[in-house]
């Protein structure tokens, strides 16, 4: 059962194009093809990445953190009352308020102080300033040498300017040093993205965050067994290119670099539009969609790798109208923050309960005064 299962997974029709065969792919003198075997490479790889970022975390953005005096905002913790973190837990991080007047009336609080309440316990739960900080540092170093690195591997391959080469001799085109090296650390990087997201700062995209990375490891695991290692390279220094300038911007908004966070945003947001909006659909995705057929009939793979090119454009889409947004508030109001995060809420009393909470605390009020304080 599991051969005939392993003929099916394996069955050349799903992953190569007609008269093309598994044969056809095997090493020769001077010639190196991509291998599925080579895909588990990525695990350790994913492992020694998690391993240079809690370094780079501790010894470099912890340090940087502390010349850019950047500092968590002191939290006020939320009184212990378990009625009311039970619902916190299992029902509603943010009741609406006739929740809220129902929690009253159970815990014999005012309004004002169970919404207080709230806020503070969403707070607690929120990665601090400097956890973002490194995130994003992390984040933004990766980036920097993976983009740049590509540009090297790619600069001096004729299908870097001619798309119609990406197919040249397609499927049988030998796999080169730099290819091997950029896609096992773009799928380090995303599969150590995946291990961490539980633990990484939690975004309002999060789910379209696990959809991302799930389709391009799934994109870049398919591309390699199928040969579409061109192209696939392609897609990841397009995508490259914009995250640098996010997570720079995002870390220099952090330091309070403001004047620099604004220029990056602004570079990053016409890059972003034009590498995702733009090159991705009408240079990438035209060039799988239309070229191939020339060459070949259209098969399962041909299908299959360009119906998740598409479900990555979709989610450029949902991005790009995300920061649309942020880029009007920029220009026309004030733009605080990621629109995607999940920002941190004023934990404060309000003026009238601090006075009315330090009366009694003063014995100013009518029970102090009764009880002779």
């Amino acid at each position: 059962m599991l051969q005939t299962l392993g003929e099916w997974v394996w069955w050349e029709r799903l992953w190569l194009p007609e008269n093309v065969s598994w044969s056809d792919l095997e090493d020769t003198e001077g010639r190196v093809y991509a291998k599925a075997s080579q895909l588990y490479d990525a695990v350790p790889c994913a492992f020694c990445l998690l391993l240079v970022r809690y370094l780079f975390e501790r010894y470099v953005a912890t340090p940087l953190a502390n010349v850019w005096e950047i500092k968590d905002r002191v939290r006020l913790t939320a009184e212990q009352n378990p009625l009311l973190e039970n619902y916190f837990c299992s029902k509603a991080r943010a009741p609406s308020q006739a929740e809220v007047r129902s929690l009253c009336k159970k815990t014999g609080w005012p309004e004002r102080r169970v919404e207080v309440w709230f806020r503070r316990r969403r707070n607690q739960d929120r990665p601090c300033l400097r956890k973002r900080f490194s995130e994003a540092s992390w984040r933004c170093t990766f980036y920097f040498f993976a983009f740049f690195g590509g540009l090297l591997a790619l600069y001096d391959k004729p299908w870097f300017y001619n798309l119609r080469e990406v197919w040249a001799g397609f499927p049988v085109q030998s796999m080169l040093p730099s290819q091997y090296w950029y896609y096992i650390l773009e799928l380090g990087f995303y599969l150590s993205l995946l291990l961490r997201l539980t633990f990484d700062v939690k975004r309002k995209d999060f789910k379209e965050q696990v959809i991302h990375h799930f389709a391009t490891l799934t994109l870049l695991s398919f591309s390699w067994i199928s040969n579409y290692i061109r192209i696939g390279t392609l897609v990841m220094a397009v995508h490259d290119a914009s995250d640098i300038l996010l997570e720079g911007a995002k870390v220099f908004h952090y330091a309070k670099w403001h004047k620099t966070s604004d220029a990056m945003f602004v570079v990053f947001t016409v890059v972003f539009m034009v590498t995702r909006l733009v090159i991705f659909p009408f240079w990438l995705i035209h060039c799988t969609w239309v070229y191939p057929v020339e060459l070949y009939p259209p098969f399962f793979g041909y299908y299959f790798f360009n119906v998740m090119l598409m479900v990555l454009q979709i989610l450029h889409i949902y991005w790009a109208f995300l920061i649309s947004r942020m880029f009007y508030k920029f220009i026309f109001s004030k733009l605080e923050g990621d629109d995607r995060s999940d920002e941190e809420e004023d934990d404060s009393d309000p003026p009238k309960e601090r006075n009315h909470k330090s009366s009694h605390m003063n014995g100013s009020g009518v029970r102090g005064r009764a009880n002779g304080h």
